[in-house]
């Protein structure tokens, strides 16, 4: 009897990024909910990465210079385990109708760690969800070469729509999110096999 080889495709590695650092903060309750339903997706693995573990100063060094040496930790330590991605989710609440500024200064930190990857977003806040902050995030994320997918998660009133660590109406906002998962895996897998064919170049 002759085993035919297994051309299944690797799961893809999925980095869901806790974008807040504010005491008090809501993200990781959205974040760990997001992640279990992510990883509940058979064509990903998930890693939880909380950016309040990796305090980037907002002092950057000119290209070509070494930061500190307690930055060039914190940078190489993220940075390995965003270059190890296949695609990013971006969990963050809205501050001032834009993004957190520990968020935004991370992003900044790196480049070729997000290019030719996939992105996708998932916010809270008030009225307004975290929506403006999404936006936002679509024009960075371009500049830095990533792809946003257009299907988002948006939580409005996110104190009131969670019970515990749950949200409370799971089962429509579960259909949403496999929804999303799904095209994340699309251009995941498309965007890994044309990194592998050639190498992205600025």
């Amino acid at each position: 009897m002759t085993t035919q080889p297994d051309h299944s495709p690797q799961p893809l590695r999925l980095a869901v990024i806790v974008g807040s650092v504010r005491d008090g903060r809501f993200g990781p309750t959205v974040a760990t909910w997001f992640a279990a339903q992510a990883a509940a997706h058979a064509d990903l693995t998930v890693e939880l990465i909380d950016l309040l573990a990796y305090p980037l100063p907002l002092v950057m060094p000119e290209p070509g210079n070494t930061p500190f040496p307690e930055a060039a930790r914190v940078r190489d330590a993220l940075g390995a385990r965003l270059a190890s991605a296949d695609a990013f989710v971006i969990v963050t609440p809205e501050y001032n109708h834009t993004v957190p500024a520990a968020l935004k200064n991370t992003i900044d930190w790196f480049f070729d760690e997000w290019a030719a990857k996939p992105v996708g977003f998932v916010s809270y806040g008030g009225m307004g969800g975290g929506l403006r902050a999404v936006e936002h995030l679509r024009n960075v994320f371009a500049e830095l070469h990533a792809v946003s997918v257009r299907e988002s998660l948006s939580f409005h009133n996110a104190w009131d729509r969670f019970d515990g660590e749950y949200p409370r109406d799971a089962e429509e906002v579960e259909g949403a999110t496999k929804t999303m998962l799904n095209r994340l895996v699309w251009w995941g897998t498309a965007l890994r096999a044309a990194r592998r064919a050639r190498p992205f170049e600025r």
